[in-house]
């Protein structure tokens, strides 16, 4: 899985997270905590040869930082999340400031972008979820932190975008009674754990999406999954939408492969409906290349 480079972390005895992060502090506290520095700097992100070093605070698929530690029992330290545009005079998205005592800890990091109404819930080293809306672009790491005395540490990790993403592609022009496309996965989910990347049930999504396209010209939706194993293979639900969400279009493509941090196209005729029809079914491609191959609808 290709990774988005990140961020840097120093701890020396304070507690409190710092703006800037290349400077090792000599200053140590009586209160027998560490200082702890967090900079989310350049990553790649990448999908096979997608790799391109991007700032995150330039990178429109991360819209929000939340940075967690996790005690060895479970239980949470300390949460905190960053929003792109609406952080306060002197700070910067992804350099975060705050304390830990001493101790070792499970420390987690989000990146995610929000829309509509969603919300995305951390609750441990292994569980998160998009509680309301459908899941998004999502990078998460984990490590393990261990703050054993005053003295300065430094460290660096990683951000991997842990999810699938699916693009539906039309094939026809659209039409104006549509408003929206919704694409139903019949496997994976939008519980997943970010230490390992991977869902944590296997029942399936629904993504929904607004289709802005003009009345006449080809569309483009995009939907995400969690996968529950690193490739898998489910039926995919697509369907367009009037104004009031009642079903205009509903065809089931079998068998659609995916994989983490991939692309998986779907493409076909969804406007004219007598088209679709008779279109003779859809076609598979597996073979894994720098997106997936078109499926062909």
């Amino acid at each position: 899985m290709k990774n988005l480079k990140v961020f840097v972390i120093s701890l020396t005895t304070m507690a409190m997270l710092f703006v800037s992060c290349g400077k090792d502090k000599t200053d140590v506290p009586s209160d027998g905590t560490a200082k702890v520095t967090v900079r989310v700097s350049d990553f790649s992100i990448s999908q096979e040869e997608f790799a391109k070093a991007t700032a995150v605070g330039s990178y429109n698929g991360i819209q929000k930082l939340t940075l967690a530690f996790y005690k060895s029992d479970g239980t949470e330290q300390l949460k905190v999340t960053h929003t792109k545009g609406s952080m306060p005079e002197g700070t910067t998205f992804g350099e975060f400031s705050t304390s830990l005592p001493i101790g070792s800890y499970t420390m987690v990091v989000l990146g995610y972008v929000l829309y509509d109404d969603d919300e995305l819930t951390l609750t441990s080293p292994t569980l998160a979820e998009w509680t309301v809306g459908a899941p998004r672009e999502t990078f998460a790491a984990t490590q393990v932190v261990n703050v054993a005395s005053t003295t300065a540490l430094n460290l660096t990790a990683t951000l991997d975008r842990i999810v699938s993403q699916l693009q539906v592609i039309s094939t026809d022009g659209r039409t104006s009674n549509v408003n929206k496309v919704r694409m139903t996965f019949a496997a994976g989910g939008k519980r997943f754990s970010p230490t390992s990347g991977l869902a944590t049930v296997n029942t399936g999504s629904v993504s929904t999406v607004g289709n802005s396209a003009t009345v006449g010209t080809a569309s483009t939706s995009k939907g995400y999954v969690f996968l529950a194993t690193d490739e898998q293979t489910m039926n995919v639900t697509i369907e367009t939408l009037d104004a009031d969400g009642n079903t205009i279009y509903s065809t089931v493509v079998v068998n659609v492969p995916f994989k983490r941090n991939r692309v998986t196209k779907l493409t076909g005729s969804m406007y004219d409906v007598s088209a679709s029809a008779t279109a003779g079914g859809f076609q598979v491609n597996t073979t894994w290349l720098d997106e997936e191959d078109p499926i062909n609808f």
